[in-house]
């Protein structure tokens, strides 16, 4: 299967299930893919993620229950998965703007999300160029935040912006002086680490510097990056939202590539003196395997 018809099923799978229990793990299973991979396509393709979607789907028929039929809100709520009306009803205003007994005495809007479909506009990014290299075991040292995927979204570049600004990221920085590491050639480092094996849906995302094994840090800790196979891409900061889409979107669904398992993303910086920030260039490092289809 392709990824359009796989992201399908589990389109299909949600909509199956809006008045029962979704899970990121059995929807990552028809997908045939980690979570975290399924996060990154769901996201490219629809520009929200997966557990938004499955909340947006929910209050539009939990809406449309409230005005067509006689049930009582704690009986939809239960039915929607809220064993707390108040929860519900939080959940509820936060996408309508309204409380659900408004909708009833009053005739109050509501916002409607539709079910994903298919065909979308195409993703685009800035240069589509790539190459397969293969990279030794590195570590990363450094900063380092778990995130779940929603926060991320939302909370992330607001999290490292200010980090970036602290005496914290100045010492960070002196460690190797502004010297490129030896496997991946740039100063500065973001790694994004899965997380499958935590029962809560999460990832480390980690800022660094490329350090040689054995030497140790007392402010920052140390990760490893295992040895692996990467499709690497090029961009501009100001292009690397619209790259990374069009990798997760568009690239792997042409291609037939699938993402190594747990290995992390890898992000490299390379500043440019005298130049904006947002023109600094960028190389994403992206795990893959062959299939049988491109071996």
């Amino acid at each position: 299967m392709n990824w359009v018809e796989r992201i399908s099923l589990v389109i299909e799978y949600v909509e199956q299930n809006l008045d029962g229990e979704i899970s990121i793990d059995k929807a990552a299973i028809i997908a045939c893919c980690s979570k975290f991979h399924l996060h990154r396509i769901f996201f490219s393709y629809f520009d929200i993620t997966f557990s938004e979607y499955v909340r947006r789907r929910r209050f539009t028929l939990a809406a449309a229950d409230v005005i067509s039929t006689q049930a009582t809100i704690v009986d939809i709520a239960m039915k929607y998965g809220y064993t707390s009306p108040n929860a519900f009803t939080r959940s509820f205003r936060k996408m309508h703007g309204v409380n659900p007994s408004e909708v009833r005495s009053a005739n109050a809007k509501i916002a409607t999300y539709s079910k994903a479909s298919f065909p979308l506009e195409p993703i685009e990014a800035e240069r589509m160029e790539y190459k397969i290299v293969e990279k030794p075991s590195f570590n990363i040292v450094g900063k380092s935040k778990r995130f779940e995927f929603d926060d991320f979204t939302k909370n992330g570049k607001k999290f490292w912006k200010e980090y970036v600004g602290s005496d914290d990221y100045k010492s960070l920085c002196e460690l190797t002086n502004g010297k490129p590491g030896l496997v991946t050639g740039s100063p500065l480092l973001s790694a994004y680490f899965p997380d499958e094996k935590n029962e809560q849906d999460r990832f480390l995302d980690v800022l660094g510097v490329e350090y040689g094994f054995g030497e140790k840090v007392k402010e920052f800790k140390a990760h490893n990056v295992p040895a692996a196979t990467y499709a690497e891409f090029d961009c501009s900061y100001r292009g690397a939202m619209k790259t990374n889409r069009y990798i997760y979107g568009k690239w792997f669904s042409a291609t037939g590539y699938e993402r190594d398992g747990g290995k992390p993303d890898i992000v490299s910086y390379f500043p440019m003196p005298w130049r904006h920030f947002s023109e600094m260039r960028l190389r994403w490092w992206v795990p893959v395997i062959k299939t049988s289809e491109n071996a």
